[in-house]
């Protein structure tokens, strides 16, 4: 296969280092290291001094943070998006958007060939490579970890270590991780092993429940068409707003979860996950909804959910079939709007008070005291007209 130019996916770690160095040597033709700022805790500057010194013509990193939130995050929670009942799909929604940049590098630097870091059993290497078909099928995709003999972590150390690249993978830290601006994954090392609890070490973002305050701390979060706008009356930008909710969520010890998972590609994977803003951000979504949305339009939404996760699990972003439950869901959203009160609390995220302009919510209506609005007796022409199916299958069974 002859390639003019090389975009990589690169991050910096040892995957993508090792990769680099590879490419350089297998297609000899100038590389370029592409990394995404999606609100990762990183040395930019080490990123690129790295890229340059192991072998990349040049290394573009792109600030996404902004793009993230607002065309990715927001959206995904707009649609309340949960991956087999608990996954908030922290870096699911993250590759669709760095593909897309990787797309447009390629396109300004011209280069002919896109690369990434992605091994042959997880699900990343589907969610770049249907992006990267959606956006520029004329792409050629360069996959090393399905063609190359490097097929174990210990041998891309080895590898690295002959060509003196830093390895930064170690006993003390033998996790794969992705982090960014919703969420960090940890994967590998003990975690392959579903019965090993995780090392309470390896957290980033939350501390423990058992150490969080032992007060609670209460907040107000208002939302304007299903996205969030304020916290306890500050308005905040998209970023701004994630570091706040992952700040207040991960200081109460909101958002660690540990599941084992179904890959696209067939097998089930352990990972743990902290995802605390994005959790206080879904509790108080969804709250703020059972005043705001009618019932019908409620249940006909949640029914989609699990499909709209799923595409968004398996990479399918770009396709038509998600811009058609997108726009679905962001009909839903135009009366969502109103504050919802939030206690935080050792692990908890529960909402204690909800108000909205757009409320469907009637005291009147509701209340156990007397009324003057409803008169309970046509409850008996309502209830004896559903159960009449139910009647009829009765006297059937009692002939």
């Amino acid at each position: 296969m002859r390639v003019q130019k090389i975009v990589l996916a690169y991050s910096g770690g040892l995957d993508t280092s090792v990769i680099l160095k590879w490419l350089a040597r297998e297609y000899d033709c100038p590389i370029i290291a592409y990394s995404a700022n999606i609100g990762q805790q990183e040395d930019w500057a080490a990123v690129e001094a790295k890229g340059l010194a192991t072998g990349a013509e040049k290394v573009i990193i792109s600030d996404l943070r902004e793009e993230f939130v607002r065309d990715y995050i927001f959206p995904a929670f707009r649609a309340n998006a949960i991956y087999e009942g608990s996954y908030l799909l922290g870096t699911s929604l993250a590759r669709p958007l760095i593909a897309k940049e990787q797309v447009r590098v390629a396109a300004q630097e011209g280069a002919d060939a896109v690369s990434h870091g992605a091994t042959g059993k997880g699900n990343d290497q589907v969610r770049f490579e249907l992006s990267y078909l959606a956006l520029n099928p004329k792409l050629t995709i360069i996959a090393p970890w399905r063609t190359w003999d490097l097929n174990s972590r210990q041998k891309l150390v080895t590898f690295a270590r002959e060509h003196n690249i830093p390895v930064p993978v170690t006993k003390k830290n033998p996790y794969s991780s992705d982090e960014n601006l919703l969420h960090i994954s940890f994967e590998g090392g003990i975690l392959e092993d579903p019965w090993n609890e995780p090392d309470e070490e390896m957290f980033k973002l939350t501390v423990a429940p058992e150490k969080a305050p032992d007060r609670p701390t209460y907040i107000e979060l208002d939302f304007e068409q299903g996205n969030p706008v304020a916290v306890d009356g500050q308005r905040l930008g998209p970023v701004d707003m994630m570091n706040r909710l992952n700040a207040l969520g991960g200081a109460n010890g909101i958002g660690r979860l540990d599941l084992v998972e179904n890959r696209f590609v067939g097998m089930k994977s352990r990972g743990v996950y902290e995802t605390p803003g994005g959790t206080v951000l879904r509790i108080a979504h969804r709250d703020l909804e059972t005043i705001t949305m009618d019932r019908e339009v409620m249940h006909i939404r949640d029914s989609l959910v699990p499909r709209y996760a799923q595409l968004i699990y398996n990479g399918f972003w770009f396709a038509p079939e998600m811009h058609l439950l997108q726009r679905t869901m962001d009909d839903t959203q135009s009366t969502v709007n109103g504050t919802v009160r939030l206690k935080l609390y050792k692990g908890n995220c529960i909402a204690v008070g909800r108000k909205s302009e757009n409320s469907l919510y009637s005291e009147s209506f509701a209340t156990f005291e007397e009324d003057e609005v409803y008169n309970q007796a046509d409850a008996t022409g309502f209830i004896r007209l559903n159960a009449l199916r139910l009647r009829i299958q009765a006297h059937q069974r009692m002939k």
